[in-house]
């Protein structure tokens, strides 16, 4: 931000009296799983937290593991860019450390400690940080692009002529898969059934612990394979590094790549094209040219972020945040998606300006997501291709009854239905098609229907 965010409102002082565990009473405390949670609730439950608790929340990720979730824009930047006060290493976790996290926790696939740069700090992060750096700059943007176009036109061509898709199962879903297995080096089969596994490790459910296995075993016979025979590909350039990372480190490194950019792109594409398709105003003025696709792009970013809850960070001494008392050894929940609704940094009709980039969708600080641009770049091309391809798209159901993925992690959706007529050709110069007049898009989020729950930024 370029001006300081206005001061807050004066929350009533919180935290635990001394010797009270706040994550102790199930029912005061409100949990981020089960069948309640999904992601259409999760916008209306971030404005319950933070009117009852202020900028840091109590929550519960599983059954008896209570961690704080950070809903402040401003508590936000200082949990990412202080490695001093809060580490990125889950073996400082208090909970883990006294033997009360089950062994079989449907959260340990994700917030477990792994020899990855995600999971390290200063010195040894940048370390491990440099070679993911390097890989990702030596990617050719053009080549890039026009391999996400050409895999986009053949899975449009392969539902095209049924006249209805359901665009998460049938391309999301499919397209940054192509494309991020490619640049690991990985082929296509293999690649399919890395992303089973990294979807289910992501889940947060019984599963999660074979998936995070099966997925291990998969890029460490890619890491083998590269030593013996390296190629073009980001798997290769990682080993090439004078860092010199080895096996153990390339695998966790991999894994949290692909955890970070398959998912994350799978759900930004997705979410835009629902977006399009269910906002007349935002269709009509992307259609238009009011809006730019980036512009678009960055709008979804700041209301619909694709990891809405990122995990963690753990204190490193006792201490104050929010109005919270965070002991050490508690485990920090990044709200992306809370904070970028944080109402201290939004104008004052409660809309992200268009254009304005300092959203939290990627993190923020030293361990900010490396791979930024080839996401937006595979996000782009997604999104312009089928909007060309096949103009007349609509929703085959009533956006009230789309189905979520339930996580504590995102807000993914689990099926976009949609129907169309004819696809226009492939190169084909027509000009875009004639939209309904509309009201130029505005970012806020729409006034609730009277008969919804009115609770703050909810789309």
């Amino acid at each position: 931000m370029t001006t300081p965010p206005p001061a807050r409102p004066p929350y009533p002082p919180q935290g635990p009296a001394a010797g009270h565990d706040p994550f102790a009473a199930p029912h005061g405390v409100t949990p981020l799983y089960g069948d309640g949670f999904d992601g259409d609730a999760m916008p209306l439950l971030y404005e319950r937290l933070r009117a009852e608790h202020g900028p840091v929340a109590p929550v519960l990720l599983a059954p008896g593991l209570g961690a704080w979730l950070v809903l402040g824009h401003r508590e936000l930047l200082r949990l990412t860019r202080d490695e001093v006060d809060f580490s990125h290493d889950p073996r400082r976790w208090r909970l883990l450390r006294e033997g009360r996290v089950p062994a079989d926790s449907p959260i340990l696939p994700m917030v477990g400690w792994r020899p990855a740069l995600l999971f390290v700090d200063g010195r040894e992060h940048r370390r491990m940080r440099a070679p993911v750096a390097a890989a990702l700059a030596a990617v050719d943007g053009h080549e890039l692009r026009r391999d996400v176009q050409s895999d986009a036109e053949d899975l449009i061509a392969a539902f095209s002529g049924r006249g209805e898709a359901d665009l998460v199962r049938d391309y999301a879903r499919k397209l940054p898969m192509r494309v991020i297995t490619r640049l690991l080096g990985l082929d296509a089969d293999t690649g399919r059934e890395l992303v089973t596994a990294i979807a289910g490790l992501a889940r947060g459910d019984a599963d999660s612990a074979r998936a995070s296995a099966r997925a291990d075993e998969i890029m460490l016979a890619l890491v083998r394979e590269k030593r013996r025979a390296p190629g073009g590909d980001v798997t290769s350039a990682l080993l090439a590094h004078p860092a010199a990372l080895d096996d153990t480190e390339t695998v966790a490194t991999l894994v949290t790549m692909f955890v970070a950019s398959n998912q994350t792109t799978l759900n930004w594409i997705a979410t835009t094209l629902r977006i399009i398709l269910c906002d007349p105003a935002f269709r009509s003025s992307l259609t238009g040219g009011r809006l730019s696709v980036d512009d678009a792009l960055d709008l979804v970013l700041w209301r619909f972020p694709p990891t809405q809850n990122f995990p963690a960070r753990y204190a490193t001494r006792d201490l104050r945040l929010g109005r919270q008392d965070v002991r050490e050894g508690d485990m920090l929940v990044l709200g992306l998606a809370a904070a970028n609704a944080d109402p201290a940094v939004l104008p004052a009709d409660g809309g992200p300006v268009v254009g304005n980039r300092s959203h939290l969708a990627f993190s923020a600080g030293p361990h900010s997501c490396p791979a930024q641009d080839p996401a937006r770049l595979i996000t782009r091309a997604a999104v312009d291709t089928l909007r060309h391809r096949l103009p007349d798209l609509e929703l085959a159901v009533p956006e009230s009854e789309l189905s979520w993925i339930k996580s504590p992690w995102s807000k993914g959706l689990a099926a976009l239905p949609v129907r169309f007529s004819a696809p226009r050709p492939p190169g084909a110069e027509t000009a875009p098609p004639a939209s309904v007049p509309s009201a130029p898009f505005s970012p806020q989020p729409p006034v609730p229907r009277p008969d919804a729950p009115q609770a703050g930024a909810a789309l």
